[in-house]
């Protein structure tokens, strides 16, 4: 399972990315994003259900910004997403999506991860 946290003060916006060769081999880059997801403030939400080490991958990303905008969680991983909810493999893009920068981060072997957005 993972979730997201919100330790800041104003609705947050997640999207997540993992591997996922099934999905999203080829062209795709194996690796699938999924967005967005509001958490609210003091709020979590599970945004993958499973258990994380059955991806057999440890490192996952993210990429989050506040309902203003102000914050945003970013990194170097240029990824293309949408404003809209989205599914779409890393590799794929339309006309409707921009690229953004997804962060990694280490599940190690946990089945359960939660993170915590803070400014």
């Amino acid at each position: 399972m993972l979730a997201f946290c919100n330790g800041v003060r104003e609705d947050i916006w997640v999207s997540y990315m993992f591997y996922s060769p099934e999905d999203c081999g080829g062209d795709g880059g194996n690796w699938q994003a999924i967005g967005w997801f509001r958490v609210s403030p003091g709020q979590c939400s599970t945004v993958y259900a499973n258990d994380l080490d059955d991806v057999n991958n440890r490192y996952w990303y993210y990429y989050a910004e506040s309902d203003s905008g102000r914050l945003k969680w970013a990194g170097p991983i240029a990824t293309w997403i949408s404003d809209e909810a989205f599914n779409v493999c890393r590799g794929v893009a339309n006309s409707t999506q921009f690229p953004v920068g997804f962060r990694q981060f280490d599940v190690g072997d946990a089945d359960n991860f939660t993170m915590t957005l803070v400014e």
